[in-house]
């Protein structure tokens, strides 16, 4: 991916908010809100609490860049080059599948500006390659794996183009532009996720591109309105930030949307927005985690000894899944259009270990939830005989908010009550791995700090982890 926006790093200190998140100005109202003392939160549409309720998407980087062993094309490539011998559209899909992944994000275009479908649009395609005797379409294949193995299926359109010819006269392009995101969204059937960045870079003669963000989105809402849209932006889903498969410790879903504003933009402000969210943020825009199975995105031979180790997975699905994000993770195909046996092991590794960790759970029993004041809580439960928990993974009604901003959790030993974990925000998943503790019988959870009167929390505990 090579993201060309570098953001500034920093963090978002709910202590210098203090006395709690409640001297925070309030975002205005907005129709989908739920009531809290100090105003209205946010809260998810439909799609995006199904998009967040599957935590693992697979990211495919294939294209021209695959048999020229670069990761940035220069548009200059010639179409002969594309002809993946044994292109296997399903074996993404149920290798995905396989691994527990259950969607899938194709690069139909790249910033070489190679469509993978025959477009209208350019000669620069698969129609002008030998692929399929000039008859193939990546994208239709890939769109019925997905829907063969039961995934929902989404597309990258890079903005940049660096062989469209009318890249930089602005009014053109974007005309060309929104005839190929309209290609994509009207002849393949449901699209579950529209995937942008915001790379911009000089068209001929130096000409820089002006993109029309109003209009991209409301192609997608009118087209696809069932789709999540993906930007540094959002407007649904944002960019976590980074591309090292971390997100952000606190990681609230709402945003300030007045903060990020497009696609690309970069200033101080960005990066701690698109890290941590906001607590008081007017729009829900969760974090979405990128990053690649290798070093580079597109596949490269030499890379074949470099692919991410189980244990890696594992501690990435910890940083991004872990803490209220959705990991995308990428998988690049080779030339012959398949993923490589490396990658899929690797893959059903991941998998086979966090099913290890599910089933090593702890049965709880519910003591008691009270809340303690306006914006704190009590939770106890019962492990019914003693246990040493590994892992412990804790969970809000995102349908109603995020609303956790500080928690304590505690353990009973033989010894009376101890400290086993601590953390700020929750949302839909926050996964905390625990020290060496001795056996408990009782686990209880301390709300300190919230937005809103705290809802009941799940918790699971894990033996292994």
């Amino acid at each position: 991916m090579d993201r060309r926006t570098f953001l500034h790093a920093g963090a978002l200190s709910l202590a210098a908010a203090r006395p709690g998140i409640r001297g925070l100005a309030q975002p205005p109202m907005l129709a989908a809100r739920a009531s809290s003392p100090d105003g209205p939160l946010a809260l998810p549409s439909r799609s995006q609490l199904t998009w967040q309720r599957d935590e693992l998407a697979m990211f495919l980087h294939f294209g021209v860049n695959t048999f020229t062993d670069r990761e940035w094309g220069d548009g200059k490539e010639d179409p002969a080059i594309f002809n993946p011998a044994r292109l296997d559209a399903r074996q993404w899909a149920r290798t995905a599948k396989a691994a527990g992944f259950r969607a899938l994000i194709l690069t139909a275009k790249h910033h070489d500006g190679f469509c993978l479908w025959p477009t209208t649009t350019t000669r620069h395609s698969v129609a002008a390659s030998p692929f399929r005797g000039g008859q193939g379409d990546v994208v239709r294949e890939f769109v019925d794996a997905c829907a063969a193995e039961g995934l929902r299926a989404g597309l990258y359109l890079s903005p940049w183009d660096r062989n469209h010819p009318t890249y930089g006269d602005s009014p053109a392009y974007n005309d060309v532009y929104a005839t190929q995101l309209t290609e994509l969204l009207t002849r393949y059937g449901t699209i579950s996720e529209v995937w942008f960045d915001g790379a911009n870079g000089e068209g001929p003669n130096g000409r820089r591109q002006v993109y029309d963000w109003p209009r991209v989105w409301g192609l997608v809402r009118r087209l696809q309105p069932d789709a999540v849209i993906f930007s540094d932006a959002g407007p649904d889903v944002r960019w976590c930030g980074n591309e090292r498969g971390v997100a952000g410790e606190p990681n609230w879903s709402p945003v300030d949307p007045a903060i990020v504003r497009f696609p690309g933009q970069s200033d101080d402000a960005v990066g701690p927005a698109l890290q941590h969210g906001n607590p008081t943020g007017s729009v829900w825009r969760p974090a979405e985690v990128d990053v690649s199975i290798r070093p580079g995105w597109f596949y490269h031979p030499a890379q074949d000894g470099a692919v991410r180790t189980e244990d890696n997975l594992v501690q990435l699905y910890f940083t991004s899944v872990g803490r209220n994000a959705k990991l995308l993770l990428n998988v690049p195909p080779t030339r012959d259009g398949l993923l490589h046996d490396t990658d899929a092991a690797r893959l059903v590794g991941l998998h086979r270990r966090l099913e290890t960790m599910r089933a090593s759970i702890i049965p709880l029993t519910r003591l008691s939830w009270r809340r303690t004041g306006d914006r704190t809580a009590v939770g106890e439960w019962s492990l019914g005989s003693a246990a040493a928990p590994r892992v412990v993974r804790l969970g809000e009604d995102i349908a109603r908010g995020q609303r956790v901003a500080r928690y304590t959790l505690e353990g009973k030993t033989a010894q009376g009550w101890q400290p086993i974990g601590s953390g700020t925000t929750i949302g839909h998943c926050w996964l905390e791995r625990i020290e060496s503790v001795a056996p408990i019988r009782q686990v209880r959870l301390r709300i300190e700090d919230a937005l809103a009167p705290p809802e009941p929390v799940s918790i699971e505990l894990f033996r292994m982890g």
